[in-house]
């Protein structure tokens, strides 16, 4: 792992980059310890962020200023902030072939809901909306809690693929 013992660099991955990947890297840079820095891309990025996804991070009152739907080449090229941790998190995104990110970070394959393909009228996609960042959150806030420092590269591995499978088995 790369990270300095104090600060990893994290990437979130999704096909559109617009909601899921959107969402998962404002919260985690906006928890207060700052330990970890999050980005997110994705394979075949839309252009634009969900305006759900921003509503529902306004309404948690975490900052929306420079977010925006880009590809997961910025991340595969020479100068790009060297990930210490890769997750994806939609299943298209999941069976592609990733790019070879440099330093080896450890991956995982963290699944949600699409709330961006959810039909419905505006209050259930915005319940749908909230449901997915409430599960980003929870899976996110467990992450941050593991000792990193202490586990071994197999443990935090193992630990990091449950958090896909099932969140609470890796609390």
């Amino acid at each position: 792992m790369s990270g300095d013992g104090d600060s990893y660099n994290v990437l979130f991955l999704c096909t559109g980059n617009s909601a899921r990947s959107i969402m998962a890297e404002a919260y985690m840079n906006s928890l207060p310890a700052q330990r970890f820095k999050a980005y997110s891309a994705g394979s075949h990025p839309g252009g634009t962020v969900n305006p759900h996804a921003l509503d529902v991070l306004r309404t948690a009152g975490l900052s929306v200023d420079g977010l925006r739907s880009k590809s997961w080449d910025e991340f595969a090229v020479p100068g790009a902030p060297h990930m210490d941790f890769v997750f994806t998190v939609c299943d298209n995104a999941a069976g592609e072939v990733c790019p070879i990110w440099p330093g080896q970070p450890m991956t995982a394959h963290w699944p949600f809901s699409d709330p961006a393909g959810f039909e419905g009228s505006d209050t259930e996609k915005r319940a749908f909306f909230l449901d997915v960042f409430r599960q980003i959150r929870a899976r996110i806030d467990i992450f941050t809690n593991l000792p990193l420092r202490s586990l071994d590269k197999l443990a935090l591995q193992r630990r990091i693929d449950e958090l896909g499978r099932d969140p609470a088995k890796a609390s």
